[in-house]
């Protein structure tokens, strides 16, 4: 993950946001209900018997400063292991409230966080955990992931989706990342060319995801997600989050109006769209 200067001045300041609304909640200034949402949007689930804390390690990429780093916070605040996650996450599973903003601090210290990790947004990007040195692959994927990265991350539409939406990403024509299992799948068909799988899922409702698209240009792809995740946010329901993931909406509404609905709004906002700026690096 390439962390660039405002990448770094925005965590920080995420970071003092949140270290000021969990001394709020100690104090009671937030009741626990009011707290949900600002834990939520930094990673923090609350399980039965203490809050969860979510790192997210974009497509499964780690340098050794920040694996130390990881170990580091193990250590100290934890009980000196993690739960590395099937989609490429760490997470803290005992970690005291108090000590939770100088975890944030400890992660942002080698360009690590917990944004968009947890609550209805669009999480972490996975990828290949063989990306790129797979004999396989048609391209190595992860500047993809890191581009999708880059323009979800605080993106000011979507950070109250109908429920959880998660993208992976796969140069490999043998798909390791299980990408038909996702809200979003991204499968390189061709060098510089996607195949787009939407409204695959597991949970007590699996699906397997459909082709929305079955060869999208490298060049649309910011924009194309764009209008899939916007349609989304529109068309899904929010009366029953067992119902709310895109996988029921596609199934209730038919792959052909999901697609028309995308690719009205697609032809919309491509022309305007300046793939170079994001929500997060404007």
């Amino acid at each position: 993950m390439s962390m660039t200067t405002s990448d770094c001045a925005f965590i920080a300041e995420r970071n003092r946001q949140f270290r000021d609304q969990v001394a709020r909640r100690i104090d009671g200034s937030l009741t626990e209900d009011e707290f949900k949402p600002l834990r939520l949007m930094n990673g923090l689930d609350l399980q039965l018997h203490a809050y969860m804390l979510r790192v997210a390690v974009p497509y499964g990429t780690l340098n050794p400063g920040q694996l130390r780093a990881l170990a580091a916070i193990a250590d100290r605040w934890d009980k000196g292991y993690g739960h590395v996650t099937t989609r490429q996450n760490m997470q803290f599973n005992w970690p005291r409230l108090t000590d939770v903003p100088d975890m944030l601090d400890a992660l942002a210290e080698v360009g690590l966080h917990a944004i968009q990790t947890s609550g209805n947004t669009i999480r972490n990007v996975t990828s290949d955990p063989f990306a790129g040195a797979a004999a396989d692959e048609i391209e190595d994927p992860r500047p993809y992931a890191e581009l999708i990265r880059q323009w979800s991350t605080d993106h000011p539409e979507f950070q109250f989706l109908p429920r959880k939406f998660k993208v992976a990403v796969t140069g490999s024509p043998r798909d390791r990342t299980v990408v038909k299992a996702h809200d979003i799948g991204l499968r390189m068909v061709a060098p510089g060319t996607f195949e787009v799988i939407v409204g695959g899922g597991l949970g007590r409702t699996p699906m397997i995801g459909k082709v929305l698209h079955p060869g999208l240009p490298a060049a649309d792809l910011l924009p194309y997600l764009e209008a899939v995740v916007g349609t989304y946010n529109l068309l899904g329901r929010r009366d029953n989050k067992y119902k709310a993931r895109i996988k029921i909406t596609v199934h209730e509404n038919g792959l052909d109006t999901v697609r028309a609905l995308v690719e009205a709004r697609f032809a919309e906002i491509a022309p305007q769209f300046d793939q170079a700026a994001t929500p997060w690096h404007s």
